[in-house]
């Protein structure tokens, strides 16, 4: 946006001092008039009968404040320049990393030194926000890179399909389309739930009073027959625990935190467990599982989306697409909720999610 032509900070404040200083010199003047000259009497004898008079005195003083008049303005003009040019130094700065920002260049930082001040404050909120920024971006390029790579997985691989039954009339359909079909089922969950986290990340659910507990029920009976193929035994416990936020979004956190416990557990008579409950304003829900041990340099990233790690990887049919606790993170984050991801001492995880309660 193009803006008229002004004044600039600086220039405003040299007059500014400039200005004070000639109010301030014409207020000591009219003070020594007011309480010293008016008393001086006007008459050949001056005061107490001794010259010189008022005229004499008027005369002989009008040329030095005059003068002291024009010494005050030009070291207001001098002066001024000089501090507010001190003094407007921080700006500068902070200016030239804004436009460094601006050009796309964010691992800039200020690092302002000296004494903690408003311009030391807004130098340090402008770095933390470049370094918040910066890593914001690098995130969403490093989403974008693995999304692309995730996506392009299954489309390669229907295009080798398509290309060996080109090559090979004569090659069973029946194994071509079960292929076909495992990658097309790949592409299109892998699409939704990339459509689901950026819905979820935008925050633009409807917000309504939800039971936790009700959700819970509902995500276990729908995973049910998969713990059960497992030999993972699924309880839910807790009572009603009511939520604001939107109910399609908060039974998927749900839905993929249940599936993610059952999913990565013991290969066979493991337990899962998932409990809600009321702890002061906030509703929390909390799903602990069993598994093998998870390093805790593992734990922080895997609600980073495609970050599965490698203990984690399944090879079978529920091998998902990396995005389940990327999902759960963003659901949370947008109910303006926390996530704690804490690894359990004999195997596996547990995981704490606290929303805001309603009444």
């Amino acid at each position: 946006m193009r803006r008229r032509f002004g004044l600039s900070a600086r220039l405003k404040l040299t007059l500014s001092y400039a200005g004070f200083l000639a109010v301030a010199g014409a207020l000591l003047l009219a003070v020594v008039w007011g309480f010293l000259l008016r008393y001086v009497p006007d008459n050949s004898q001056g005061l107490l009968g001794i010259a010189p008079n008022r005229y004499l005195l008027v005369r002989t003083f009008s040329p030095a404040a005059a003068v002291a008049m024009a010494f005050l303005l030009v070291f207001g003009l001098v002066g001024g320049w000089i501090l507010a040019g001190r003094m407007l130094a921080p700006l500068d700065r902070i200016t030239a990393a804004a436009r460094r920002a601006g050009n796309g260049s964010l691992s800039h930082r200020i690092r302002m030194e000296g004494r903690q001040d408003e311009f030391r404050e807004l130098a340090d909120a402008f770095d933390t926000m470049l370094e918040q920024l910066e890593s914001h971006v690098a995130e969403q390029q490093r989403f974008a890179a693995n999304a692309s790579h995730e996506l392009r997985t299954p489309l390669a691989i229907s295009q080798s399909l398509l290309d060996v039954a080109r090559r090979d009339p004569t090659r069973d359909r029946a194994e071509l389309f079960a292929r076909l079909q495992a990658a097309n089922t790949r592409a299109i969950d892998l699409t939704e739930a990339l459509l689901l986290l950026s819905r979820s990340d935008r925050g633009n659910a409807g917000r309504e009073s939800v039971d936790l507990s009700l959700v819970a029920e509902e995500a276990a009976e729908t995973l049910l027959p998969l713990a059960e193929k497992r030999g993972i035994t699924l309880d839910v416990t807790g009572g009603a625990t009511r939520a604001g936020g939107s109910p399609e979004l908060l039974l998927r956190m749900v839905t993929n935190l249940v599936q993610n416990a059952i999913v990565h557990n013991l290969p066979a008579g493991g337990t899962v467990t998932v409990h809600t409950e009321a702890r002061g304003d906030a509703s929390v829900v909390r799903v602990e599982n069993t598994g093998h041990p998870l390093p805790p340099e593992l734990v922080p990233t895997l609600t980073e989306p495609f970050q599965r790690g490698t203990e984690r990887v399944r090879t079978d049919e529920h091998a998902g697409v990396g995005l389940g606790l990327a999902i759960v993170h963003s659901i949370v984050r947008a109910h303006d909720g926390t996530l704690d991801l804490v690894p359990r001492p004999a195997g596996g995880l547990l995981v704490e999610v606290r929303l805001p309660g309603t009444p």
